[in-house]
């Protein structure tokens, strides 16, 4: 599973053997999450397509960063973080555009759901879809979907996010560069706020009111 680069660090390789994914999923990203919590897909399950990366050890330095920096801080927060979707191969993402239209491009992905190479930009990064479960409740009961976003906008240093119309689900994504935009699959779909457009900065905590406070 690992050998020695020449820098004499450990590097990961493509699994090629179920010990060897084995492995790969016992790596630990944060205190909560490990890799084989991001591996799972329904496409892949499906269509026999696995969802290794090819580049293992950035993936895990992209999924670090994702894990370290937003999903610790929303689970210590509102508890369980429910992951619907996060690493994509560039096979399983490919097949995913081509044939169920849900999944960007891989040129889009990059540096998204697809963790290992960078984007065009040059940029790292890592996004998973997520649901919590205390904010289902919330949205079941009426909370609106921006609640969150502002709560995430205001306290974390995230990238992007996109909301979904069923259990309160979205994207979030880290990146080395954020690109700190929010936008929105529920109806009206479109962005709530990104650079340059007038909500952006200064404080919102009055759209989520009673939200715990950020430990």
């Amino acid at each position: 599973m690992r050998d020695l680069t020449l820098s004499g660090r450990c590097a990961v390789r493509t699994p090629k053997t179920v010990r060897s994914a084995e492995a790969l999923g016992r790596v630990r990203l944060s205190h909560s999450f490990f890799m084989r919590d991001f591996l799972h897909s329904e496409i892949g399950n499906v269509h026999g397509i696995p969802n290794l990366p090819d580049d293992p050890d950035f993936a895990i330095e992209a999924g670090k960063r994702l894990c370290q920096e937003l999903l610790e801080p929303l689970q210590r927060i509102f508890g369980r973080v429910g992951v619907r979707s996060a690493y994509r191969s560039s096979v399983l993402n490919a097949y995913g555009n081509a044939h169920y239209h849900n999944c960007a491009s891989n040129a889009r992905n990059y540096a998204r759901h697809i963790w290992d190479p960078r984007d065009a930009e040059g940029c790292m990064g890592a996004m998973a879809c997520i649901v919590l479960p205390w904010f289902a409740d919330r949205i079941a009961e009426g909370t609106p979907w921006q609640a969150m976003a502002w709560f995430i906008h205001d306290k974390l240093p995230y990238s992007e996010l996109q909301f979904f119309p069923k259990l309160g689900a979205f994207n979030i994504g880290w990146r080395e560069v954020p690109k700190r935009q929010i936008y929105s699959f529920v109806p009206p779909r479109g962005y709530l706020t990104r650079p340059g457009m007038a909500n952006h900065g200064g404080d919102h905590a009055q759209f989520y009111p009673g939200f715990p406070e950020l430990a």
